[in-house]
């Protein structure tokens, strides 16, 4: 791990410390972030997840962030693990001179950062004072909240059943994930392709596949209508995505029916089950509120315009 970055002012100091290694990140961190599970899902998942690296290492800025306090305590996390441009930052909650600091040093180190992402107000504070430095601004691009599944309400059911998706559907899964990424932004009332998730790369899909990640609803002829994804469980907790349904299957219940039994069959399992709703999408957030999921956190998705 890099060496410590302190702040200070007000009485207050934080220690920032970097990794690129994800062993020794989760070795420093780990404790933290499995304290709030559900919370830190999108940092642990990714600390997880398998990754392979040309020689030289990755072609862009990478790393693993822990926050300490004065007393050395963990009170903040956050990476930089995204390889498509503009390769956001995901910060987790922090103190607010830590989430200034971070920004003062990535400036000050030179690593050019136009989008923050994270829980609020941690990736405000970060994007703005960035905005500072930089003369720009930051605006956000989508607000968004995390949700975990209480008590399963069950939708109204729909023919048909769920099935494992398998290699042989690749071409399938990866149109319906670029599509899913596009109707999303359409549904929350953006232009398509202005949204900041990107299509995993097909051998990512695969290694997805291979998991026993994708799920399809087959209607009762056995065609596949709706797709509905989940990661594996980490610190006992997966995280539903993606939710898809081509145009001219929706309004049959499809998507409720799938997200339903993946969930149901994750908490039979005896994990915790959480998502994201984009707050500009109604569509979602009706569907999933339906199912009993509720609000646990607001996060938001910053840029810093130039």
């Amino acid at each position: 791990m890099s060496g410590p970055q302190r702040s200070g002012g007000d009485g207050m100091s934080s220690t920032l410390q970097f990794t690129t290694d994800a062993a020794e990140f989760l070795a420093a961190a780990g404790d933290h972030l499995a304290a709030d599970p559900v919370l830190s899902t999108v940092v642990t998942v990714n600390a997880h997840r398998p990754r392979t690296w040309p020689p030289g290492g990755p072609p862009w800025h990478f790393w693993w962030l822990v926050v300490r306090d004065a007393a050395g305590a963990v009170v903040g996390a956050g990476m930089r693990s995204a390889p498509e441009p503009p390769h956001p930052l995901f910060l987790l909650p922090m103190p607010d001179d830590a989430a200034v600091a971070l920004a003062r040093a990535l400036h000050g180190r030179g690593e050019e950062t136009l989008a923050v992402h994270g829980a609020l107000p941690a990736s405000q504070r970060c994007a703005g004072e960035l905005a500072r430095l930089t003369g720009g601004r930051a605006e956000v691009l989508i607000h968004s909240q995390l949700h975990e599944l209480g008590e399963l309400v069950p939708p109204r059911p729909a023919p048909g059943r769920l099935a494992a998706v398998t290699g042989g559907d690749i071409d399938l899964v990866e149109r319906w994930v670029a599509a899913f990424l596009g109707d999303a932004d359409e549904q929350a009332g953006r232009r398509r392709g202005t949204g900041v998730h990107v299509l995993p790369d097909r051998a990512e899909l695969l290694r997805r596949i291979g998991e026993g990640q994708y799920w399809f609803w087959l209607d009762g002829s056995g065609t596949p209508v709706s797709l509905a994804g989940a990661t594996a469980p980490v610190y006992g907790v997966a995280r539903i995505a993606p939710v898809y349904t081509p145009p001219d299957q929706r309004g049959h219940g499809w998507a409720s029916n799938a997200v339903a039994e993946v969930s149901r069959r994750l908490q039979s399992a005896g994990a915790r089950v959480c998502l994201f709703t984009d707050q500009a999408n109604p569509t979602s957030n009706k569907i999933y509120a339906a199912l009993g999921y509720r609000p646990v956190v607001d996060m938001a998705n910053h840029v810093v315009v130039r």
